[in-house]
């Protein structure tokens, strides 16, 4: 049989699992997946993709992203026509407990990630192109499936503009332009010069094809082999849900299976279908990257005396620690002389990548390097990671190994003003499953806690300081993830005053004028904010008559309402300090006064409650 002969057979049984499983689950996007069977088929089975289908974890395997998340069916059904699934797992569908999900996951071993919120698939394949190329300098090559109703998403732009910047010639994309989106036309429809045009604008090789010829697939695919210097995009025309005569290029079908008697008519209209044909897929050259072996991290050192910015430190510690976590990768949206990435990036900067203001791209290229492994660092104003909770939102379900650092945290950054002042960041990361948010008060403490985070598996936050903060812990001094330390305590203490960041030093100076007046307060530093010291907080509430939660933070989804839940079957009564007020420039102490978070807000409610 011929070569072409057989990719069409295998597409015509890829499309009849496509079918009968949509319909047995009784919903899913059968159209949607129809459009791109040919385009799948040609690159998996004809001799274009590299991959031990054996082990698909193997580094040097071929990747391959499906952007368009909601074409699942067509996914699974390629790895059945690669006997990779059963036709009876196929037939779980959409069913609970079933790895077949409505949308890929990680729990489908042949998924990198779990895809479905659009316009994320691109970001991610970029990340994974980065690392073969820069880092571990394999020559696996990267696909991502793109659907043209996604291409209206602004992080697609994003990645194709820092592809370019980086020359990853060894990422294909594949926009599967079937015309017809959710609730009918999309942007360009079938209008083929648009999508050519504005790519190629953005650096790119465009190669415009006919979505259902499998000759021309096939030369696509081989000419984006050849590239040099430039990211590949081939831009294919194709009819949703081709194959089903009935149901091609008409409105109306998106998301909506057929029934057992329309099944029946596609089924015909199909032809004749080989169930017992298999695809092949070329393995891999079995290589794989230079491994650099841990070697302990020097120890840190900060004079008492001398003040130091917690974003200072969050360098110094990328820079000190990566010796000992060898994986470690450092992206930054173009404010490293602020967040100070810098410092790593002076020290190593082929571990460190540019990712200019495109938040959205910069986590999900973070999400991609995950994927292989390697332990990314992402910073950036913690004011303008909120443009990336939906891929810091996805990375959960893709069990993603990422760290992020949110500079210029709250009210205190002074006069820049409301649009710079991270003051959402703790209740954002709060809500991401599994997350750990931390927030030191001084060097040392940043130090060993993005210690800890390194060494940490799954999605961690940091929150740093603008201004200078003195050094409160000696440099011996042990930082767990969920731990506190209780930093002024004794026999007599009244009210519990729980801080971190930088109202752990305004606790403080509270707690020397408070004991002036012979009242006795208890200061705990609650750097880690998620999971929270839970046995700590019961003991303060067993000494003490309330707590007092000080934050630099809006209200909701912080540090008082951690310490609440945390104490929700105590009696203790809660008290939060936070920021209440629609911020404004000033200077730093101006503004914790004017939020009352500041020393003289601590000890008026201190005064207020005996």
């Amino acid at each position: 049989m011929k070569l072409e002969e057989k990719l069409d057979t295998i597409a015509r049984l890829i499309r009849y699992y496509i079918l009968v499983s949509t319909t047995n689950a009784g919903s899913g996007h059968p159209t949607s997946s129809l459009s791109a069977a040919d385009l799948m088929t040609c690159l998996l089975f004809g001799g274009i993709f590299r991959f031990n289908a054996d082990d698909p974890g193997h580094p040097n395997n071929d990747r391959l992203i499906f952007s368009k998340g909601h074409a699942s069916p067509l996914f699974y059904a390629q790895w059945a026509a690669a006997g990779k699934v059963s036709e009876e797992e196929l037939m779980t569908l959409r069913r609970f407990g079933s790895r077949l999900e409505g949308h890929p996951t990680t729990a489908f071993a042949y998924a990198e990630v779990s895809t479905g919120s659009l316009g994320q698939g691109l970001p991610i394949g970029l990340g994974i192109a980065l690392n073969s190329k820069y880092i571990d300098k394999l020559p696996y090559r990267t696909y991502v499936l793109l659907g043209d109703s996604e291409m209206a998403e602004g992080s697609q732009w994003e990645a194709m503009q820092i592809a370019a910047h980086y020359k990853l010639d060894n990422l294909t994309g594949i926009i599967d332009v079937n015309r017809l989106g959710q609730r009918g036309e999309t942007m360009y429809g079938h209008d083929i010069a648009a999508y050519e045009k504005r790519v190629s604008s953005f650096g790119w090789e465009t190669i415009v094809i006919d979505g259902h010829s499998i000759k021309e697939i096939l030369s696509a695919y081989e000419k984006a082999l050849s590239s040099k210097d430039k990211p590949v995009m081939i831009i294919a025309r194709t009819v949703k849900g081709k194959g089903v005569p009935f149901i091609e290029d008409q409105d109306g079908w998106h998301g909506k299976t057929l029934n057992k008697d329309e099944l029946q008519s596609a089924l015909k209209g199909l032809g004749e279908i080989d169930r017992k044909i298999r695809g092949e897929i070329l393995n891999a050259a079995d290589v794989k990257p230079e491994k650099q072996s841990p070697v302990k991290a020097k120890d840190l050192f900060y004079s008492d005396d001398e003040p130091v910015a917690t974003r200072k430190a969050y360098g110094n510690a990328l820079k000190r620690i990566f010796p000992a976590f060898p994986d470690i990768v450092v992206l930054d949206a173009e404010v490293s002389n602020s967040t100070y990435s810098k410092i790593f990036k002076d020290e190593y900067p082929e571990r460190f990548f540019e990712m200019y203001i495109a938040e959205q791209n910069m986590v999900g290229a973070a999400m991609g390097l995950s994927t292989r492994d390697k332990i990314p660092f992402v910073s950036t104003f913690a004011a303008f990671l909120t443009r990336a909770y939906d891929q810091i939102r996805m990375g959960q379900y893709s069990d993603a190994n990422i760290k992020l650092c949110g500079s210029h945290a709250g009210v205190s950054i002074g006069e820049d003003g409301s649009s710079q002042m991270g003051l959402e960041d703790i209740a954002l990361f709060r809500a991401i499953l599994g997350s750990v948010v931390l927030y030191p008060s001084d060097a040392v403490s940043t130090e060993k806690l993005v210690e800890e985070m390194a060494g940490h598996k799954g999605i961690a936050y940091i929150r740093t300081t603008r201004s200078a903060t003195p050094i409160i812990y000696d440099k011996e001094e042990r930082f767990s993830i969920g731990g506190s330390k209780v930093l002024r305590q004794g026999q007599d203490d009244v009210i519990t005053v729980i801080a971190a960041g930088i109202t752990l030093h305004e606790a403080l100076q509270a707690y020397d004028e408070l004991k002036k007046e012979n009242i006795h307060v208890r200061i705990i530093d609650l750097y880690s904010i998620k999971p929270v010291d839970q046995g700590t907080l019961k003991q303060a509430a067993r000494s003490t008559r309330a707590f007092i939660t000080v934050e630099d933070h809006f209200s909701e989804g912080g540090i008082g309402e951690a310490v609440r839940s945390a104490m929700s079957e105590s009696h203790v009564p809660v008290y939060s300090l936070a920021v209440r007020k629609t911020p404004q420039s000033g200077k730093s102490t101006e503004l914790l006064d004017y939020e009352g978070i500041s020393k003289n807000a601590i000890i008026s409610k201190v005064r207020s409650l005996l």
